[in-house]
């Protein structure tokens, strides 16, 4: 051989797909959120767990994870990619409707918790007003990579807790740039002397951020057409990751944050037809990033000095999430939250965030903040994190879903937009034969949304004003992004076989009792998609066939009415011979009885309980 193989550099990435393949997978069947099971893996395989065992011990070396530095750089594309996930769910539109929350809610909370974390450490901190303020502002933060999938996973981001949880976590995300200038202009003794000159410094960074939203409104929907035109899946997951990380990098460069240029890009493709191909595609990266992100913060925490000197980083912890809890909880009250709304809020939002790793490390690189205090202070923030999901569930059991709950007149304009299909008829291939389907839908009112895999024809139609997107349908991802679990009907008129006969059984798997009615290309096709789970297939050759029948009756004098009815006929006949029978006939039904059976006492579960009979007679 000519050189021996060096496997040390790939030990942190092979620890990390082995906790990826291991440890999430049993945190999901323990019933316990995966979030934790990357946390604690973190703390056992960092520096501060089988890291120190290392030393002494080469046998465990292999399994400890030894380059945090390098493997929290990677892990900050989590936060990265999440905030993109979150633009990428928003809108210009909706982001101004949200104004009230994101900019009163959210600035007030920052406001108001960096100045009562500040006067503390002023106080019992013994540092100065700069460190204090530093500390107050950087303690203020909560953690947005932990709180937003712990509500996504308990189904809670569209009521009010999450909407407003969500608000203030965004408000926060953009106050991280104009903080870490504040370490910047403290930590340097020159600016105090030119402050207005540093200050108007800024200016040309707010100029780029600018100019960067105007260039990707005018170059990202032509650039993902291009893309889309080539068919190619590789290509399309390039563009998407060129424009997340370009997006990120330009930001950085302008003096913010990674995190805010992704939130941009996600902004302005929220509004485009590719949005839920790109949510399709970007999802796994997302997935496996934010989970090496929560890997590196349990990484960080010192379980060593936590044991030797646990009283004050306990209390530095207990207080931070009372202090911000209290306070959260009256600023929601006073923004017309209802009160166990209010309480899940608060929760939810009291620990500390990733945010202050960032703050802290550059105020103690700065020499403002001293190192015990800040590390202190690091690891209460990390004790914080590790709490949120189950502080997440004391907020569920204190705010239990009832009905009408969480639909106040004042917060029902500022839900998460929901999934395209929702309520509404989806119609996959809008070619001529889609087109027409979707013109009758709308002569008789009934809301629908198109989904072709054509580029230029979604162009064309979108900018008709229709409500159609771009995607493959044959992916069951797509289709459950796109909401198909919840819509009305799905029309299936894509021209080929082999398609049409996927769509049907992806669509079917993912909700039985769903209304499907598919286009066939003969009998035997029809049959097959009969077989598939369609209610309904329509073979071009019987229906072209029974409509030149239909003409020629007219035409040789036999009553309308006549013909209609025997038309008719002659489509049921034609039904019943292509539709399963028997056994498989009836299991069919037995088991899309059993999904509504299923659905109504999940809905009826939901209703409130019935008064006593005393009172119902009363």
């Amino acid at each position: 051989m000519v050189g021996s193989f060096q496997w040390e550099g790939y030990r942190e990435a092979l620890l990390f797909l082995a906790t990826g393949g291991v440890v999430a997978p049993l945190f999901h069947r323990l019933h316990v959120s995966p979030i934790l099971g990357f946390l604690a893996a973190g703390a056992a395989l960092g520096p501060f767990g089988l890291g120190r065992l290392a030393q002494s011990h080469e046998a465990v070396a292999a399994f400890a994870l030894s380059d945090v530095e390098g493997v929290a750089k990677i892990a900050e594309f989590g936060l990265v990619f999440l905030l993109f996930m979150i633009g990428l769910e928003l809108s210009w539109e909706r982001l101004a409707r949200m104004r009230m929350l994101v900019f009163g809610l959210g600035l007030t909370q920052v406001v108001a918790c960096g100045a009562a974390l500040s006067a503390i450490a002023a106080l019992a901190g013994g540092v100065g007003t700069a460190p204090a303020i530093l500390l107050g502002a950087a303690l203020a933060m909560s953690s947005t990579a932990i709180v937003i999938p712990v509500l996504a996973e308990r189904r809670r981001l569209n009521r009010a807790a999450g909407r407003a949880s969500f608000s203030v976590l965004l408000m926060q995300d953009l106050m991280v740039a104009p903080l870490l200038f504040l370490v910047s202009f403290l930590a340097d003794p020159g600016t105090s002397e030119h402050g207005l000159q540093s200050l108007l410094a800024f200016l040309p960074a707010l100029a780029a951020l600018g100019l960067l939203i105007v260039v990707g409104r005018l170059l990202l929907r032509p650039l993902f057409r291009l893309v889309a035109a080539a068919d190619s899946t590789e290509l399309f997951m390039a563009a998407c990751l060129l424009v997340i990380i370009g997006s990120g990098v330009a930001s950085a460069a302008d003096g913010f944050s990674m995190g805010l240029g992704a939130f941009i890009a996600g902004l302005l493709l929220a509004e485009t037809e590719f949005r839920r191909e790109i949510e399709v595609t970007i999802e796994p990266f997302k997935g496996l990033l934010l989970g090496l992100f929560f890997v590196s913060v349990g990484a960080g925490l010192d379980l060593g000095r936590l044991l030797a000197d646990p009283v004050p980083i306990l209390a530095i912890a207990a207080g931070l999430i009372a202090v911000k809890a209290a306070i959260m909880f009256g600023l929601a009250r006073a923004f017309r939250l209802e009160a166990p709304a209010a309480a899940e809020t608060a929760l939810l939002l009291a620990p500390g965030g990733e945010f202050a790793f960032i703050l802290v490390t550059g105020a103690i690189s700065g020499g403002l903040v001293p190192q015990r205090l800040g590390g202190d202070a690091m690891l209460a923030v990390t004790l914080g994190m590790f709490l949120v999901p189950a502080l997440g569930r004391l907020g569920e059991w204190l705010n239990p879903v009832r009905r009408k709950q969480d639909v106040e007149a004042e917060f029902a304009h500022l839900a998460p937009e929901g999934d395209v299909a929702t309520g509404r008829v989806v119609i996959v291939g809008y070619g001529r034969v889609g087109t027409l389907i979707g013109g009758m839908l709308s002569r008789h009112d009934i809301p629908f949304v198109a989904i072709d895999n054509s580029v230029t024809l979604v162009a064309e139609k979108r900018d008709a004003g229709v409500d159609i997107f771009w995607g493959n349908c044959m992916r069951r991802e797509f289709l459950l992004r796109a909401g198909v679990a919840h819509a009305r009907a799905l029309v299936v008129t894509v021209e080929k076989p082999q398609a049409a006969e996927e769509i049907v059984r992806v669509a079917h798997e993912a909700r039985a009792d769903m209304p499907i009615v598919a286009r066939a290309r003969d009998a035997t096709h029809a049959t097959h998609l009969y077989e598939l789970g369609a209610t309904d297939a329509i073979p071009e050759t019987i229906e072209a066939s029974l409509q030149l029948a239909e003409t020629v009756l007219v035409d040789v004098g036999v009553p309308m009415g006549y013909v209609i009815a025997s038309i008719h006929e002659k489509r049921d006949e034609f039904r019943k011979l292509l539709q399963p029978t028997g056994e498989e006939a009836r299991r069919k039904h037995a088991d899309r009885a059993s999904v509504k059976l299923k659905e109504m006492k999940k809905r009826r579960a939901s209703l409130p309980a019935a008064p006593p009979r005393e009172q119902r007679e009363g």
